[in-house]
């Protein structure tokens, strides 16, 4: 399964990251296959774009995958992740124990 992984990271980008990339690491080893926003750090280091830019994106990749996975941690955008997978009836996961076995 495509599952987009959704959390904090404007208040600490490296941190974000690095949680997502553990999450997606646990996801890939129970056969799905993730996929991490947060790796557009560097690509935004070099090319830096609006929030909103980026926010469209990555919607655009939620609308690809079967289900969310959201991280915890404040994040206006991940919540906005959130509410769009709800509008679009795409699950939404908040444990590794939810998600189904491959």
């Amino acid at each position: 399964m495509k599952i987009y992984v959704s959390g904090p990271y404007s208040k600490d980008h490296v941190g974000g990251t690095r949680a997502a990339i553990m999450m997606a690491e646990e996801l890939r080893r129970m056969g799905h296959l993730p996929f991490v926003p947060h790796l557009s750090l560097l690509w935004d280091l070099i090319y830096p774009s609006p929030y909103e830019e980026w926010l469209a994106y990555d919607i655009a990749w939620l609308s690809e995958c079967d289900a969310i996975f959201r991280l915890p941690g404040d994040s206006p955008g991940a919540d906005r992740e959130v509410k769009y997978a709800e509008q679009h009836h795409i699950p939404i996961y908040y444990t590794t124990r939810e998600v189904p076995n491959v």
